[in-house]
C-alpha cells in the first residue's frame, strides 16, 4: 500500500470559514488554517490533493491555499447531505487507491520529529489495512467526535484492531459499547480527523447516502462501523494532539498550542504569564 492522494473535506455548514481563518505557525508566520492543515499532507509528499466544498467556494479556498492552490482539485457538495456524502464526492478522484483523509477544521501538534500524517501513513503501509488515528478524549467531549471500541494490538502498544465505531456516543452507550482496555476511567478513543483508507469505503458510503430519508444526513462513522466488519481496520493513538477549531474557544486553544510548541514558547509563556497576573 502506498498514500499517494489526499482528500479533505471541508463542505460543513459551520466548517466551512473555519480554514480560512489566520493562525501563527510555530516559526512565527501567519498562515491560514487551511495552509496548516496543506502542509501537513504535502509534508509527507503528497502531492495530488482534492478538497471538497460548498458550492461557490472553491476561489476563496484557491487564495487561502497559498502556494499550495496549484496541487489542489476541488469537488463540490451541491447538498448538504452529510460528512460521509461529502467524502464521497471525491470518490472518482481517489479511483482505485488508498488515500489519505483529513477534515479542515482540525489542526494538529506532533509532540516528536515526525508529523501525525506521517506517523498515520508509517502504520497503514506497515499494516497494509485501513487506519484511523484516535485520541483519547474525556466523556464530556464525546459530543464531538465519533468513537471506537476494540482491542489492542498485541506488541504494538498505541495501535488497537476496530470492532465498533459510532458517532458521537452519549457516555452511557460509549460505556456500554466502547470500553477498550487500558484506557482511564471516563477516557474513550475518539477519532483524530484523519485517516487512511482504502478504496472499500466508498461502495459502504454510497449505499448509506441511497438510504438517506428526506432530511437526514450521512456521517462517517457509520460506514467506518461497517468497514470494520468486512475487512481489517485498525485505530492507531499518534504522537501528537488534534484540535477542534469548531469548539468553543478552539482556535484559541489551538493557537496557543502551536505557539507553545514552537520558536517562541518562552515568550508565549512569559505573556500568559502576565495575563494572568493581571487577571
Amino acid at each position: 500500500m502506498k498514500i499517494s492522494k489526499a482528500i479533505i473535506t471541508a463542505a460543513g455548514k459551520d466548517q466551512s470559514q473555519l480554514p480560512l481563518q489566520t493562525v501563527v505557525d510555530r516559526s512565527g508566520n501567519a498562515r491560514t488554517a487551511l495552509e496548516l492543515v496543506l502542509s501537513e499532507v504535502t509534508g509527507v509528499g503528497i502531492e495530488d490533493i482534492a478538497i471538497v466544498v460548498r458550492p461557490g467556494d472553491a476561489e476563496r479556498y484557491r487564495q487561502a491555499a497559498g502556494n499550495y492552490a496549484s496541487r489542489l482539485t476541488f469537488f463540490e457538495q451541491s447538498d448538504p447531505r452529510g460528512y460521509g456524502d461529502a467524502l464521497l464526492r471525491a470518490r472518482q478522484f481517489a479511483a482505485a487507491d488508498p488515500f489519505l483523509h483529513l477534515v479542515s477544521d482540525h489542526l494538529y501538534v506532533s509532540r516528536g520529529d515526525k508529523s501525525c500524517a506521517a506517523q498515520l501513513i508509517e502504520v497503514a503501509e506497515r499494516e497494509q489495512c485501513a487506519v484511523s488515528a484516535i485520541q483519547p478524549t474525556r466523556e464530556n467531549q464525546l459530543a464531538y467526535f465519533g468513537a471506537v471500541g476494540g482491542v489492542p494490538v498485541s506488541r504494538h502498544g498505541n495501535l488497537f484492531e476496530v470492532h465498533t465505531v459510532l458517532e458521537k456516543p452519549t457516555p452511557t452507550i460509549a460505556e456500554q459499547k466502547l470500553i477498550v482496555a487500558g484506557q482511564r476511567a471516563g477516557y474513550y478513543l475518539c477519532l483524530f480527523g484523519m485517516h487512511v483508507l482504502t478504496p472499500s469505503i466508498f461502495p459502504l458510503l454510497s449505499e448509506a447516502v441511497a438510504n438517506l430519508g428526506p432530511l437526514e444526513a450521512a456521517n462517517l462513522s457509520s460506514s467506518l462501523n461497517r468497514l470494520a466488519q468486512s475487512e481489517r481496520y485498525l485505530a492507531a493513538q499518534l504522537n501528537g494532539v488534534r484540535y477542534n477549531i469548531g469548539e468553543k474557544y478552539g482556535l484559541l486553544v489551538a493557537q496557543l498550542a502551536i505557539a507553545l510548541a514552537g520558536e517562541d514558547r518562552d515568550r508565549i509563556l512569559t505573556e500568559i504569564v502576565e495575563l494572568l497576573a493581571k487577571g
